[in-house]
């Protein structure tokens, strides 16, 4: 199932699932019926993935709002997003710190897509650093055991050889609470030092099912930054998720679409609940950024309660059709 390579030039221990096999086991899972909701969940998103690139040609005058890139290697589409936005130098300026935020709440590796894809973390760690930043500092509060998710994810290790500083969220001592004054049930929350001291924060989520929240993308990767998220849980998880969006809006949102689990979200039982979407999805507006996301997924925006309640917030927007949104196939 693995291949040992040493990869993007990294230490040679690293690990990378081959795409061959996944591929194969794809094919395979779906031909043999072995979990239809998959299967069919994945042909409507495929759908819908190919109506999200099928859009009109944006207007050369004018500034995108969203970056939709398919068919690529993670780094790859990273760096044709952001060289249409302008570079990350549009985002980090020199001598600022930045926070680079992923899902690594699972002790579990890359082909089961319950993290964010660790060659992306790495690549936007080094656009930070070549756009002049200080510290490029990389955490989560996770959900498993966090020192063990940091490495099965291989965030660690790529975050590390980009240069980047990880630093762990496992403890209240590294939280400080802050209001949310446009909250309806968040009315103030414990938030990571690193985000409260940083000069700019960029959203590294994964796209993936979730048994509570339907979908796990930008808004519910924000959970990451908090201690006390099981009062969100307690208390409508849907209108926490809206209403701390808009605490403070990420500088931008890039969601790794590369592989996608379907089912048994947000940890997921094996490779046989992912399928390989090869897509990013790149937006200052997290509320946008989501609605692309849940259209990747065979979902439609206006289906995910809390995207609705964010853009009542005012967090941002849905409505796609009223974007200037770059599509980009490789």
């Amino acid at each position: 199932m693995y291949t040992k390579i040493n990869y993007l030039g990294y230490n040679p221990y690293f690990y990378t699932f081959n795409l061959k096999t996944s591929r194969m086991k794809r094919r395979q899972f779906i031909r043999t019926s072995m979990g239809a909701g998959v299967a069919a969940g994945a042909a409507i998103a495929f759908g819908n993935l190919n109506k999200l690139f099928a859009g009109p040609v944006p207007p050369a005058d004018l500034p995108f709002d969203l970056v939709a890139v398919r068919n690529g290697e993670p780094a790859a589409m990273f760096d044709k997003a952001i060289a249409s936005l302008g570079g990350m130098e549009t985002f980090v300026k020199p001598g600022q710190k930045v926070v680079v935020k992923p899902n690594i709440g699972w002790d579990v590796s890359p082909e089961r897509a319950g993290n964010t894809n660790p060659e992306l973390i790495g690549r936007i760690v080094e656009h930070c650093f070549n756009a002049g930043a200080s510290d490029v500092y990389v955490f989560d509060n996770t959900c498993d055991e966090w020192n063990k998710c940091y490495q099965s994810s291989l965030i660690e290790p790529f975050a590390k050889n980009a240069g980047a500083k990880v630093v762990p969220g496992n403890t209240e001592k590294f939280y400080r609470e802050v209001e949310v004054p446009e909250g309806v049930r968040l009315k103030r929350a414990l938030v990571h030092e690193a985000i409260l001291d940083s000069d700019v924060f960029i959203n590294v989520p994964v796209l993936k099912h979730h048994s509570s929240a339907d979908l796990s993308i930008a808004m519910k990767n924000l959970m990451g930054i908090v201690w006390d998220r099981k009062f969100w849980h307690r208390n409508d998880l849907h209108q926490c998720i809206a209403d701390f969006s808009t605490y403070r809006k990420p500088d931008l949102n890039v969601i790794d679409a590369y592989r996608v689990m379907m089912q048994n979200g947000p940890r997921g039982v094996s490779v046989e609940d992912v399928v390989m979407y090869k897509t990013q999805i790149i937006s200052t507006d997290i509320v946008a950024a989501d609605a692309a996301a849940a259209k990747v997924f065979g979902s439609e925006p206006e289906d995910i309660s809390y995207i609705l309640k964010a853009a009542e917030l005012g967090a941002g927007t849905y409505k796609l059709d009223q974007l200037n949104i770059n599509r980009i196939k490789m």
